[in-house]
């Protein structure tokens, strides 16, 4: 996997805003068989900041209906990214 495989996309909800501003922490939606050493590592690659640690969370899917049809929506796996202090925090708009 390259580091844009491991990185689907930031995940920019009200809960992910607060810990970018108030705890320097950055939110992932990542590969789900990505290990938090290959996180670190991509996202000190295309941020290019230092990262103090990485704590990840398996989602389950949800059951979802269309009609009469049901299914369930994909598992995913999302990473909380602490950036160390003194690195700048990257906005999402800027990449």
């Amino acid at each position: 996997m390259n580091v844009y495989d491991i990185i689907r996309r930031p995940l920019i909800t009200e809960k992910a805003h607060g810990k970018h501003e108030g705890e320097r922490t950055m939110c992932f939606e990542v590969h789900p068989e990505a290990n938090k050493i290959q996180i670190k590592q991509a996202v000190e690659t295309v941020f290019r900041v230092k990262v103090a640690g990485v704590r990840t969370s398996l989602t389950a899917g949800k059951l979802r209906r269309r009609g009469r049809f049901t299914g369930y929506a994909s598992d995913w796996k999302k990473a909380y990214v602490r950036i160390q202090k003194g690195e700048k925090i990257p906005e999402y708009s800027e990449i």
